[in-house]
């Protein structure tokens, strides 16, 4: 548990302390997330990245599904990793059982993994292997990993979300859910939020690629009828918004981080978040909610609609 959580923060982007009578946190909420459980187990997350110094940061990019970092020294190195299961595993030869690197057990994790995605978590998969400096230089490959475990996270859906969807539907809104996470955790979401059913076939990155190789035509005729996309690239997004806006729709993207703001930028309106919006999301927007709150969308449109009644009257 204490190489989990020190891999957690030496492959993280973000940072988090403690000034004067709060906790202030900067960076990705995910990162932010492994910050605060390495607090909780009580390690020290400067003396940690001071005992194992940083070489080389690899960031997280969701073509590339992971974030990795190289520390330590000439004498004694590691390269440690963080990221989607099915990548990490794909490059673990061996698992942490007992404080020994055994013979990976491949459908018992994937069979957890599974479990935890379909009820609705999010899981991030984390393990490293031995870095030679001198050998390797600072470019690692994903390979011959020793799997440590995997973090389950759920970001917990807004009690007034459900509603929301509801009166936008009612008001002739079709609401649709893009992420990059799991299509499991996609569908448990989208089902909790009316998006879907428990059996409905979620849209993935994976099928949006095959679908482009065979033509537009084929692209349509997955995209229009799906409300719930998983494992999504950001130019993924951009397409589908093209593909509504193609169909006659208006489109509008709410988001938040910076693989969301070229289907911001695309989209007829795009919106961020003010709290924890990126500013490179802001600044593709055309409207920003201060409160990160969907429901406060949906009301805006409402009293929009009434001004502009009015305004006809």
């Amino acid at each position: 548990l204490r190489e989990l959580c020190v891999t957690g923060v030496l492959a993280n982007e973000s940072h988090l302390d403690y000034a004067g009578d709060a906790w202030r946190a900067d960076g990705d909420i995910v990162d932010i997330a492994f910050l605060v459980f390495a607090k909780k187990f009580g390690l020290s997350l400067n003396g940690v990245r001071e005992e194992r110094r940083r070489r080389k940061l690899i960031p997280y990019e969701s073509e590339r599904a992971f974030s990795g970092s190289i520390n330590g020294d000439s004498n004694e190195a590691h390269f440690y990793v963080k990221g989607s299961p099915e990548k990490i595993l794909e490059a673990s030869t061996w698992m942490q059982l007992d404080g020994e690197a055994v013979g990976i057990d491949r459908p018992r994790i994937e069979g957890q993994f599974n479990e935890l995605a379909r009820q609705g978590y999010r899981v991030i998969a984390l393990a490293k292997r031995p870095h030679d400096l001198e050998g390797e230089g600072v470019e690692p490959e994903l390979r011959d990993l020793v799997f440590l475990g995997m973090v389950a996270m759920i970001d917990p859906v807004r009690p007034e979300a459900k509603e929301a969807i509801e009166r936008c539907r009612s008001g002739g809104i079709e609401v649709a859910m893009v992420t990059g996470d799991h299509p499991a955790t996609a569908r448990a979401i989208g089902a909790e939020l009316g998006l879907c059913e428990l059996d409905s076939v979620v849209v993935t990155g994976s099928m949006i690629r095959a679908a482009t190789e065979t033509g537009r035509d084929k692209v349509r005729e997955l995209i229009l009828p799906a409300r719930v996309f998983a494992r999504i690239e950001p130019m993924q997004k951009e397409l589908i918004v093209e593909t509504f806006m193609e169909d006659g729709h208006f489109v509008a993207v709410t988001g938040d981080g910076v693989n969301d703001a070229p289907a911001m930028r695309r989209a007829n309106a795009g919106v961020a978040m003010g709290k924890s919006g990126t500013d490179v999301a802001k600044e593709a927007a055309d409207l920003i909610i201060t409160d990160d709150n969907f429901a406060s969308i949906v009301a805006g449109v409402e009293q929009g609609r009434i001004v502009y009644n009015n305004i006809r009257k």
